[in-house]
């Protein structure tokens, strides 16, 4: 029982963190505050009350429309929300997590899961609409994975020279992108990527990157075949890769997760 309670706040704290996803997605390409402005219909600009922002259900009860100018709500925030809560719901059941012999190690796996999810989601949300990577997001899981590893090598006892390793690469990229930022007076779209694959490979083993960068070629083939097929392949149109790198890595963490708790690894 106590299992199954679990699951569902779990499921519940996803679709908070969704609703919470699909503002940072909209406002933070705009540099406006995304923690003490209170939340608004982007149609008319109203003030949403407490609950015109209940997760889910808000959405359901108003039939998909805005309380004050009843003009409808995209569709996304609802299918943001349900999704953020199933791959809440499915990392924390990929840990196989037994309330009868907790295991600290898998709880703050969890948590820090959770954050690194948090900042990997809002970089695919932009990254679709905008086909850009927010330089603040790369920090914020910079700095998580730095937490996560400085607690897996004073903990756990883990092998800190791959950490100093990927890091160093890490801060070369840095430097080469700041140096292109200071000669274009804008980021490299290649150079974050880059990036963010280093974040990836810090925070999990170096195979889970492997797998991801795999599914995220397969994709972006795919995506391209099927735009040949079409005939609506705009050779000018750049694909988001770090869209794809992030939804191929929550994926293969989760899968990886599950084997792995279950003996298939």
């Amino acid at each position: 029982m106590e299992q199954i309670i679990f699951y569902i706040l779990i499921f519940c704290i996803g679709t908070l963190f969704g609703s919470f996803f699909t503002l940072a997605v909209h406002r933070i390409p705009l540099h406006q505050d995304i923690t003490h402005k209170r939340s608004y219909c982007p149609n008319c600009n109203h003030r949403l009350s407490f609950f015109d922002m209940i997760p889910v259900l808000s959405y359901i009860f108003l039939g998909g429309k805005c309380r004050y100018c009843k003009n409808k709500i995209r569709p996304r925030y609802l299918i943001l929300e349900v999704l953020t809560g199933i791959v809440f719901l499915l990392f924390a059941m990929s840990l196989n997590i037994n309330f009868n012999s907790l295991n600290i190690s898998k709880i703050v796996y969890l948590v820090f899961g959770i954050l690194y999810f948090t900042g990997i989601i809002i970089i695919a949300g932009i990254d679709k609409e905008k086909k850009q990577v927010q330089k603040g997001l790369l920090v914020y899981e910079l700095v998580v994975v730095c937490l996560y590893m400085i607690y897996l090598y004073t903990v756990e006892n883990a092998n800190i020279y791959r950490y100093v390793i990927y890091l160093f690469i890490f801060g070369i990229i840095e430097f080469l992108q700041s140096s292109y930022l200071r000669k274009n007076k804008k980021d490299n779209y290649i150079f974050s990527i880059l990036e963010l694959c280093m974040i990836m490979v810090i925070f999990e083993y170096e195979f889970i990157f492997i797998y991801t960068a795999g599914i995220t070629l397969f994709t972006i083939g795919f995506v391209k075949i099927l735009k040949k097929l079409l005939k609506n392949d705009k050779t000018k149109t750049n694909l988001p890769i770090a869209s794809y790198l992030c939804y191929s890595n929550i994926l293969v963490i989760i899968i990886v997760n599950f084997l792995a708790c279950r003996g298939g690894l």
